[in-house]
């Protein structure tokens, strides 16, 4: 039952995600709110290199045989606008602008890459019974990192809406 929650809530994320990008143009996809605060275009980066990292995590924890025993993390506090979390270098975004067509192509291919991964996982508890070791949050079971990944993509929704919002206004 989790596993098909999950599916589910990765697809609605997405949807909607997809659904705000549409109707945006080049400029809208690269204006920012200020100097310190990245584009549209570039948390759409962020999400696409978070995926393909979580992709990477996840199948290096389904290679371990033992079972882990470490407790699962509260994850709702992503969806938490006010409390800053600073991505590690690895998944930040460049300053380049990409094309939506591109950013599109590359967030399906990222979504598909774990779909890949999630199908071929005969036995899914197996995902609440490995774990591997997150740059933020330390010890994660594999459940967590799949469970992260919406949760973390409707943290920046709440941001691209907030963008959005300064373009109409």
């Amino acid at each position: 039952m989790e596993i098909q929650e999950i599916n589910h809530n990765l697809k609605e994320t997405r949807d909607e995600l997809l659904g705000i990008l549409k109707g945006l143009n080049r400029n809208q996809l690269y204006m920012k709110k200020d100097s310190d605060s990245w584009s549209i275009g570039q948390i759409c980066q962020h999400l696409i290199k978070t995926e393909e990292l979580f992709v990477v995590a996840i199948k290096k924890g389904l290679k371990s045989n033992e079972d882990s025993f470490i407790e699962k993390k509260p994850l709702e506090f992503l969806l938490n606008r006010s409390k800053k979390i600073i991505a590690p270098d690895i998944a930040k975004p460049t300053d380049e602008d990409i094309e939506y067509n591109v950013i599109e192509e590359k967030l399906k291919n990222s979504r598909e890459k774990l779909y890949e991964i999630l199908n071929t996982i005969e036995d899914p508890s197996v995902l609440s019974r490995r774990h591997f070791i997150h740059p933020v949050f330390k010890e994660m079971l594999l459940i967590e990192w799949v469970k992260t990944l919406y949760l973390h993509e409707q943290r920046h929704i709440k941001q691209i809406n907030e963008i959005v919002r300064l373009l109409h206004d």
